[in-house]
């Protein structure tokens, strides 16, 4: 009786399934670093808990950010959680690579599944949970103040997005504490993942997270896709819009049309799990090649979905830092549109090997080749626009720059792989590992770092610090290529990836350097810590309320820094495609209006913290079929769905006379701030007033 008792309410959860306990039992290297693993998650949660309890934050922490339906504070707090699933993720990285280099004739300190554990976590955590944030942290953060809207177009829809991204990283992270993670790689292909080859809770861990994740992605893009749509201010039209907000709406569509596929696969892999049925499988008339179909017809767009925004990042970034008109900006839109149309015609190349007939992956191939064209188009605006530039060598530039230089020599080998004989050789080693590190760092991680440091004054009010932006930024440059260049070596040696040991001696030499370079990438990351506390602890000299520390361009830097809620007192009206760049040169962009008026915003709302939450509680319950807690978290939704829809007093006020005083005190700090030419933006005298040049 006791027994049955548990078992309904824990469901398949007991002890063996702590790592402490595991480590405790047998406390083999393996264990014990899984162990350690969750002690940090374990003793880094209570800390921050301890912490925000110490200083009485609570109530500041729930009211200003965790309820607030502001677009900048939902995309800075996007930007956070990428943040720390970055580091989870470059951790697992440096130990596989480590694992790799010492498991050379011997078994290594990491168990065969231990290691399987982390290159399905260390891949799914880079795409859905610190991909995704953080070019949806930053599309929300800017995306609004470029097209002088005041919000998006749902906020309340932008927060429950973000708690439904929230919840889905947090099991994630749970996987560390209680279980573990799948096996199966970040693609979760079956039958593998059936329960017939993983009856652990590792792929339903995978399922629940990346369906939570799935469906905040859709309900994002549908998001953002209405605001530039319907939101755009007087004047802004189509081909007026920054070439960031073109790249934010066509990731914005690719979200839309390619994140259903991958949670309906996701849904019918967990009734094959849970119910019994077989989609996947051949048993009663299932194909596994429609679960391959279905992933990839998301997972190529996807590639898209996290490369489109950084496009739009190194527009902007070129532009400012060149002092030039973005050069071939119609080519830019065309080149934009054309890839994000494409992403979908080249899914069949991630299975060339799969045994679908020549003429078929010949069509395919002809389309991984063509996608490669407007591509090119882009990195040939991008040179023009710096050619008789004045070129700044600022942070976001020099990742622009390295971007350029380590993209094209990933495209190239992206080229040979569009080749189905060439990929029947290299398809299942690291030279594809390398292949696709070599467009998602620089394609992705590089752009949401420029754009991180570019945008940062805007966001915080202060610049971060030049230096120690410089030294993580060549230490992610160096550490990229020591880590993955010698893949492509070992990749055409025929070395099969998700190998957790060695059988050949000749292999150590480049893996050793690879080894290494992770330790510098890990490095890169620790000085981009260091940088942000360095930053905040010299913030009062490195000030720029003025709100336009680089002759910014676009209508984001025509407010103060950070901007205040409503983002423009009087919805601004544009003529040009640079509108405050152009305004700065002909007019006087910071003239005050007649009068002010009030502004009506949405009220904070609890709903997505509490959606957020009770899905986490949900998908845990379905992890480890405590079927009560699914029942009352699915309810729970449902109530909370039903008591917002009733709720009437949920906009505010801000009166036209605090609009008023918070507008003049800027307008008095731009009038007091000195113009500082481009040679020292980057010291203390940079107010956030650049100096207007011709």
């Amino acid at each position: 009786m006791t027994h049955g008792i548990w078992l309904a309410i824990l469901g398949r959860l007991d002890w063996q399934e702590l790592p402490f306990y595991r480590a405790w039992e047998n406390p083999t290297a393996s264990e014990i670093i899984g162990a350690g693993a969750g002690l940090i998650v374990v003793i880094g949660a209570g800390a921050v808990v301890l912490l925000i309890t110490w200083h009485g934050k609570w109530r500041y922490l729930w009211s200003e950010w965790l309820t607030s339906l502001d677009h900048k504070k939902i995309g800075i707090m996007y930007i956070a959680l990428a943040l720390v699933m970055l580091s989870r993720a470059l951790i697992e990285a440096v130990l596989m690579r480590m694992q790799q280099a010492a498991a050379i004739d011997k078994p290594g300190f990491l168990a065969p599944d231990h290691f399987s554990q982390l290159f399905s976590t260390h891949g799914s955590i880079m795409i859905f949970f610190m991909g995704m944030p953080f070019l949806v942290g930053l599309i929300n953060f800017v995306m609004p103040l470029q097209i002088g809207s005041r919000d998006v177009a749902f906020p309340l829809l932008n927060s429950i997005s973000l708690w439904l991204t929230g919840a889905a990283a947090a099991l994630v992270m749970a996987s560390l504490v209680i279980g573990k993670f799948s096996t199966g790689g970040w693609s979760g292909y079956p039958p593998y993942t059936e329960l017939a080859f993983s009856p652990d809770v590792g792929p339903d861990y995978w399922i629940w997270a990346v369906s939570l994740g799935s469906i905040g992605s859709t309900l994002t893009g549908i998001n953002f896709a209405v605001t530039i749509y319907k939101m755009r201010c007087p004047g802004m039209e189509l081909m007026r819009m920054p070439l960031f907000v073109w790249t934010a709406l066509c990731t914005s569509i690719l979200m839309i049309f390619a994140m259903p596929p991958l949670t309906i696969a996701t849904a019918l892999l967990a009734l094959d799990r849970y119910l019994g049925y077989h989609f996947f499988t051949n048993d009663l008339g299932g194909n596994m090649m429609n679960y391959a179909n279905l992933f990839w017809l998301f997972g190529h767009p996807e590639v898209y979905i996290l490369i489109l925004p950084a496009f739009g990042v190194y527009s902007e970034v070129v532009s400012t830092f060149s002092s030039k008109e973005l050069y071939g900006y119609t080519s830019l839109v065309l080149a934009t549109a054309a890839i994000a149309l494409l992403s979908f015609t080249v899914w069949v190349h991630h299975f060339f090997t799969m045994g679908q007939n020549a003429d078929i992956n010949a069509v395919f191939g002809i389309a991984t080749m063509t996608i490669g064209v407007p591509t090119g188009v882009k990195i040939y605006d991008w040179i023009w626009t710096m050619f008789r530039g004045q070129v700044r060598f600022t942070v976001p530039m020099l990742y622009s720059l390295a971007f350029m230089m380590t993209f094209v020599l990933g495209g190239i080998t992206g080229i040979l792989l569009a080749f189905p004989p060439l990929d029947y050789l290299v398809h299942n080693t690291l030279f594809l590992v390398a292949h696709f590190h070599n467009m998602l760092i620089p394609g992705l991680l590089y752009g949401m770092l420029a754009g991180y440091h570019y945008w940062f004054p805007k966001a915080f009010g202060f610049r971060l610090n030049e230096k120690w932006g410089r030294i993580s930024f060549g230490c992610w440059v160096v550490g990229f290529y020591l880590a993955f260049m010698p893949l492509y070596v070992l990749g055409a040696a025929g070395v099969a990836r998700r190998t957790q040991g060695m059988f050949d001696p000749i292999f150590r030499p480049w893996l050793y350097v690879a080894g290494v370079g992770a330790l510098i990438l890990l490095a890169a990351l620790g000085a981009l810590f260091v940088q942000l506390l360095v930053s905040i602890r010299e913030r009062d000299a490195n000030r720029v309320f003025a709100g336009d520390p680089w002759d910014g361009r676009g209508l984001e830097w025509s407010t103060s820094a950070p901007p205040p809620e409503y983002n423009y007192a009087v919805i601004p009206r544009v003529r040009g495609r640079d509108p405050f760049f152009e305004g700065k040169r002909k007019d006087d962009p910071y003239a005050p209006p007649a009068s002010y008026e009030d502004i009506e915003l949405p009220k904070n709302s609890m709903t997505g913290p509490l959606i957020g939450a009770v899905g986490a509680a949900t998908a845990f319950g379905l992890v480890w079929h405590m079927w009560w807690l699914v029942i009352i978290g699915v309810l729970a939704i449902i109530a909370a769905v039903i008591a917002r829809s009733f709720a009437r007093d949920v906009r505010r006020i801000i009166p036209a006379d605090e609009i008023g005083r918070t507008e003049r005190s800027w307008l008095r700090a731009v009038a007091e701030a000195t113009p500082i030419p481009r040679e020292i933006e980057m010291t203390s005298a940079n107010q956030g007033m650049a100096e207007v040049s011709e």
